[in-house]
């Protein structure tokens, strides 16, 4: 044909006015873009096969080539695929946004079975002048006696087009780079973008450096795809052994550690969606937790934890979702605002909750075992979704003092006789060590509840559950452990107590200290201290908020010290009651080390109280040796 001049042709009717540099937010996923259109015209050329109107010559081994040259700044990609005409060039290159994948399903909808089709937009192509200042084209169609073709545009609105030498069916697409974007004829970099975007598409993809030819060693291995055709989660559940779930892990997330157990989607109707979640094993502190659920379109990568898919609680999972049939955007990196999303989202929330409470009922035993590692993923979701929790609520669980697990529903049932509707837990069992001690000797039961996510889950139950009410171990002692006191008995130790809180106050500094006076059960058991749950539960709230790392000074300020409880029945308690006048000085300062001494089954003292407890323990050692 002769040479041919012209002027683009921008069809707006689908989509906004194109600028080129801002077509997608990331500049590396022109690789995508392209490679994705080379699948696309393999896939169209096997369905032309299939429905008999083209024969594979012979040999025709189907794969993309991308070819970087780092001396000349360029990069290729080259398919075996459909191919265009001239006329087709005009169409679907030539008029941006002309989609050519949705003009061939429209045209052969009736003739075969739906294969998938990547490109829907027609704007994939253009993504290649975000990097480069010229790019060309040469194309042949399978057409029998189809003439070969040359496009080629600097960037502009103006094009070339003219006859081509090329002589096997295919596209062959080459980018010059500009100046800042010659990072793309790098091996390394095109290997990493490749490997990001394009590592499960469904057609072979090669990488050559053209500087490298030649330069291949003698028994060197025959080039291998840099992709996956076949991706796990695209096989049948029934094929896939546990050995091909953890090495797919591992691969994708690069991470050593096995995971807990996994999730196999896999979908045909109402909508198609495919998919494997992991369940890794995660540490006990929430914020630390993060996950990544990586989406992809026909093989395709999309992005990492799209939130209006992934229900938010996921996204402390890892794997991958394949739905070819999400509702994208223009740039495949977004969504749209589509209520089938949230129906693809419904889905995965009810084969996630499905699977957990399928393996309570037929194999509890590997459930619990599970249990403290899944225990703030299912708590979270429990917290974040209506619809999960009412599907998980009958099997979250509670370890107890003995390591026996149980449903909210038996931890009632368990406590009804002593403290009915009153649940106890250790939220440090290090830190509460003696406290766990006294329950285990008085035959009370407390759960275990030391993830921080704990305490916004508990106050969901009782929100639930009128009258039922969680109490922290270390919260309401005295009145556990208390023996009964007449009212005068009681009135005359509130008033030894009420000097004893004059004089601790004035010692410590600490104005808001409250003490109390009891006849505890256990005489071996000098003090305690106790914060009401509500205190406790408001500090744990500023630390999941952050809070914690504001000054020093004005924490304390805002905390409430609690109150010591001083045990009537103990002898160094007796001591500091009968010594109050006579031995003042000693006394004080055995006073002051109970409160210490309780204080540290609570938490760690600050650096100046541990000084002073120490130095004060000295002291009071060195009396002994007297």
């Amino acid at each position: 044909m002769s040479k041919e001049k012209g002027s683009l042709s921008i069809n707006s009717e689908n989509i906004f006015p194109i600028i080129k540099k801002w077509l997608y937010s990331d500049h590396d996923i022109f690789l995508r873009e392209l490679v994705s259109n080379g699948c696309d015209a393999i896939t169209k050329l096997r369905k032309l096969e299939i429905m008999g109107e083209y024969q594979f010559p012979e040999g025709n081994h189907f794969s993309i080539q991308v070819i970087a040259n780092p001396t000349k700044k360029t990069l290729k990609v080259i398919d075996n695929g459909i191919g265009m005409t001239a006329d087709e060039v005009r169409e679907y290159i030539n008029q941006i946004a002309f989609s050519g994948a949705t003009d061939f399903l429209e045209k052969y909808k009736d003739k075969a079975n739906e294969d998938q089709i990547i490109g829907h937009f027609g704007l994939g192509f253009y993504s290649a002048f975000m990097v480069a200042d010229k790019v060309t084209i040469e194309t042949l169609s399978y057409q029998e006696g189809a003439k070969a073709v040359y496009w080629e545009c600097d960037g502009g609105t103006e094009f070339e087009m003219s006859d081509s030498d090329k002589t096997t069916v295919g596209t062959e697409v080459t980018l010059y780079l500009n100046e800042d974007c010659y990072e793309f004829s790098n091996e390394y970099r095109v290997k990493e973008v490749l490997n990001k975007y394009c590592s499960f598409m469904p057609e072979e993809i090669y990488f050559v450096n053209t500087d490298a030819v030649g330069k291949e060693t003698e028994g060197e291995e025959e080039p291998k795809p840099v992709n996956e055709t076949h991706p796990l989660w695209t096989k049948h559940p029934n094929s896939c052994k546990k050995d091909d779930y953890i090495d797919f892990y591992r691969k994708v997330f690069n991470d050593y550690k096995e995971p807990l157990f996994w999730i196999h989607l896999n979908m045909d109707y109402p909508f198609n969606l495919k998919g494997i979640l992991y369940f890794p094993k995660i540490t006990n502190q929430y914020d630390s937790i993060e996950g990544t659920i990586k989406l992809y379109n026909n093989q395709v990568f999309i992005a990492d934890n799209i939130k209006e898919v992934i229900p938010e609680f996921l996204l402390l999972l890892k794997g991958v979702i394949d739905c070819p049939d999400l509702p994208l955007n223009v740039s495949r990196s977004a969504l749209q605002n589509d209520g089938f999303v949230s129906k693809i989202s419904d889905y995965i929330t009810k084969k996630v909750a499905d699977k957990l409470s399928g393996m309570y009922k037929t194999d509890k035993e590997e459930y619990e075992k599970y249990w403290n590692d899944i225990s703030p993923f299912i708590k979270f979701g429990c917290l974040r979704d209506e619809k999960f929790a009412e599907k998980m609520n009958d099997y979250v669980l509670f370890q107890n003092l003995s390591g026996k697990y149980l449903t909210f529903k038996e931890c009632l049932e368990e406590n009804k006789e002593k403290h009915e509707n009153t649940i106890f837990y250790v939220s440090d069992r290090r830190q509460q060590g003696q406290y766990i001690d006294m329950f285990k000797k008085a035959k009370l039961d407390a759960v275990y509840l030391e993830h921080v996510i704990d305490t916004s889950y508990i106050s969901q139950l009782e929100m639930k559950n009128e009258g039922v009410q969680f109490l922290r171990i270390d919260t309401d002692l005295d009145r556990v452990f208390r023996k009964r006191t007449s009212k005068k008995d009681q009135a005359e130790l509130d008033e030894k107590a009420g000097k004893l809180q004059e004089r601790l106050r004035k010692l410590t500094g600490k104005e808001k200290l409250e003490v109390s006076l009891q006849n505890l059960k256990n005489a071996d058991v000098s003090s305690m201290l106790t914060v009401s749950e509500e205190s406790k539960r408001m500090e744990d709230m500023m630390i999941q908020m952050g809070m914690m790392g504001m000054d020093n000074t004005e924490f304390e300020q805002m905390r409430t010290p609690g109150t010591l409880v001083l045990n009537n029945n103990n002898e160094l308690v007796q001591y500091v009651l009968s010594h109050s006048e006579d031995d003042e000085e000693n006394a004080d300062m055995v006073l002051e080390q109970l409160y210490d001494l309780a204080k540290l089954g609570n938490e760690p003292l600050t650096p100046e109280e541990m000084s002073k407890f120490i130095a004060r323990s000295n002291r009071i050692m060195v009396l002994l040796t007297k």
